[in-house]
C-alpha cells in the first residue's frame, strides 16, 4: 500500500458521475470505494445494511468507528464519496488528515441539476442498457436551482479553503475527464498504486447526452432565468467523444508538389490520392504514406514551404458512405465483427449473407436509420462499440491532428473542384488535373433515399459538426 495515504475520499455531488469514478476506482486492484458510506439515510448503498460489518445504527452511533474500520481494511486502500449534505461529523477530521486522499469531482452545476431532475422524474439513477434508457425532460425551477448552486459553490469553497490552510493538495477530476483513461490512470499513479486500467469500465452509460436546452420542458424560461449568465453554456453540444490523436501514418505526402494531404476517415482518400498522384503525373504508389512523427518532421523540413489540408464531407454524405462501404458491404475493408455485433444486438436490417437482389430499397433506407441511431448512441459512450474512425465526429478527427500541427486549409467535398484548382496554382503546379468526384454509393445511392427523417437523424448524431462547420441540410449542398 502507498505510504501517503491511508484512504481516500471522493467529494462530489449527485450526477457528477461519481458511481462511474468509483466503478473504475474499483477496477484497480487493492482499492475499496464503499459509496455513499455517510450517506444520512444509508450505508453505502440504497438497500445495503452494512460495511465491513459496521451497520447503518453502529454508524450513527459511532461514525470514527466506520472511518476506522475503511482504513484498516489489510492490504486495501479504502475510500468512500462525500456529498455536502452527508453526516458532518467526519468532515473536520477527513479534511484535517493529510493522509486521506483528496478526491474532486465536479461537474457544470447546470447540467448536474437538470440531470438531477430527470432521474427524480423517471426514477432511473442508473444506466447499463441504453435500450432500458427512460426519457423525461425537466422543468426547470430558477428558486431551486439558485439554492442548488449556493450550496455547490459554498462547499467548494470550504473545501479549497481547508485545503489552502493546511498545506494539502487535492486530485481534481471534471465530469469530462471521467472518459480519460490517462486520467484515470494518472489519479491511479497520484494515490500511489502500482496498477493500471487498461479500459475503462463500460457498464454504466450516460443517461442524458444532449445540450441542455433539449432536455428541459420550459427551456425559455430557463434562459430568461439565467439571462446576462453565460457561465453554464446552456446550447454548447456535449462531447463525450474519446480524445483522437494526430494519426500520422494516415497522412499522404505528394511526389513533388509541396503538399500534405491529411484525410479523416469515411472522406473522399481513394479521390484525393488520385489527384494527388495526377498533380505529379506519377502512379500513386510514388506518394509519400504511412510516416510516422519522425519521418513527417523531416518532410516538412526538406519542404519548408509547404501547405496541408483535409477535407470535410456532409455528415450525412459521410456516415451513409461509411454505412455501405464498411458496415453493409462485407468486402476489403468492411468492420465484418462490428457488422454482426449490429446485427445480433441493435438490429440492424441487414442480410447476414453479402447483399444481393433482395435486399431493396426500403430495406436500405431503414438499416441506414437504424444504424444512425447507433452512431448516435455510439458517440455519447452509451455502446460497449470503439468509436472507430470512420464514423467519429469529423470535428474530434481535426482537433486530434491539431495537437501536432493543424491543417492549413479545411475544403468541403462540394467545393473541391474549384478550391484544389487554386491550390494547386497557389503552389506554382501548372496544369492541375480536375478532380473526379466520388461514384454513387451502393448498392443505392443516398439521394434515392433521402428524406427528412433521415436528416434529423444525422443531425442529432452529429449536432458538433453540423454546428462548428455549419453545414445546412445535405440537399441543399448538392
Amino acid at each position: 500500500m502507498p505510504e501517503l495515504f491511508t484512504s481516500f475520499v471522493v467529494f462530489a455531488e449527485m450526477r457528477t458521475g461519481s458511481n462511474f469514478l468509483e466503478s473504475n476506482l474499483n477496477a484497480l486492484p487493492g482499492v475499496a470505494c464503499h459509496g455513499e458510506a455517510f450517506n444520512p439515510h444509508f450505508i453505502g448503498y440504497p438497500n445495503k445494511t452494512e460495511i465491513l460489518g459496521v451497520t447503518h445504527e453502529m454508524r450513527e452511533a459511532d461514525p470514527i468507528g466506520l472511518l476506522d474500520t475503511i482504513r484498516a481494511q489489510p492490504g486495501v486502500l479504502g475510500g468512500f464519496r462525500y456529498f455536502h449534505d452527508h453526516d458532518p461529523r467526519i468532515l473536520d477530521v477527513i479534511l484535517d488528515d493529510p493522509q486521506v486522499a483528496k478526491i474532486i469531482l465536479t461537474r457544470n452545476p447546470l447540467d448536474s441539476y437538470v440531470s438531477w431532475k430527470i432521474a427524480k422524474s423517471t426514477g432511473q439513477w442508473k444506466l447499463t442498457n441504453v435500450k432500458r434508457r427512460k426519457e423525461a425532460k425537466a422543468i426547470f425551477d430558477a428558486e431551486e436551482f439558485g439554492q442548488h448552486v449556493q450550496e455547490l459553490q459554498a462547499f467548494q469553497v470550504l473545501l479549497l479553503n481547508r485545503l489552502q490552510r493546511s498545506g494539502q493538495s487535492a486530485f481534481y477530476v471534471a465530469y469530462e475527464d471521467l472518459q480519460d483513461l490517462d486520467v484515470m490512470n494518472g489519479l491511479a499513479k497520484w494515490l500511489g498504486l502500482p496498477a493500471r486500467l487498461e479500459a475503462l469500465d463500460d457498464k454504466l452509460k450516460r443517461q442524458n447526452p444532449a445540450p441542455v436546452s433539449s432536455k428541459v420542458e420550459n427551456a425559455e424560461e430557463m434562459e430568461l432565468a439565467l439571462a446576462g449568465l453565460d457561465r453554464f453554456n446552456l446550447t454548447r453540444t456535449p462531447n463525450f467523444e474519446p480524445r483522437r490523436g494526430p494519426a500520422v501514418p494516415g497522412y499522404i505526402a505528394a511526389a513533388e508538389a509541396p503538399l500534405l494531404y491529411m484525410p479523416i476517415a469515411g472522406g473522399l482518400e481513394p479521390e484525393l490520392i488520385q489527384w494527388l498522384a495526377a498533380l505529379d503525373g506519377i502512379g500513386a504508389d510514388a506518394l509519400r504514406m504511412k510516416m510516422n512523427q519522425k519521418q513527417l518532421r523531416q518532410w516538412r523540413r526538406a519542404t519548408p514551404v509547404h501547405r496541408s489540408f483535409s477535407v470535410v464531407r456532409h455528415p450525412l454524405a459521410r456516415a451513409h458512405a461509411v454505412f455501405c462501404d464498411r458496415i453493409l458491404s462485407k468486402g476489403p475493408g468492411s468492420l465484418r465483427q462490428i457488422r454482426n455485433t449490429l446485427r445480433r444486438r441493435y438490429n440492424l436490417a441487414i442480410p447476414e449473407q453479402p447483399v444481393d437482389e433482395t435486399y431493396d430499397m426500403e430495406q436500405h433506407r431503414l438499416a441506414f436509420a437504424q444504424f444512425l441511431a447507433f452512431v448516435k448512441s455510439n458517440l455519447a459512450g452509451q455502446t460497449s462499440i470503439r468509436v472507430d474512425a470512420n464514423w467519429a465526429s469529423q470535428s474530434q478527427i481535426l482537433a486530434g491532428f491539431a495537437e501536432l500541427a493543424a491543417p492549413d486549409l479545411i475544403l468541403r467535398e462540394e467545393e473541391l473542384a474549384q478550391d484544389l484548382a487554386w491550390l494547386a496554382a497557389k503552389l506554382g503546379c501548372a496544369n492541375a488535373p480536375t478532380f473526379a468526384r466520388p461514384a454513387a454509393d451502393q448498392p443505392y445511392a443516398l439521394a434515392d433515399i433521402y428524406d427528412a427523417e433521415l436528416e434529423e437523424l444525422c443531425r442529432s448524431a452529429y449536432q458538433r459538426d453540423y454546428l462548428t462547420f455549419g453545414f445546412d441540410d445535405w440537399q441543399e449542398t448538392r
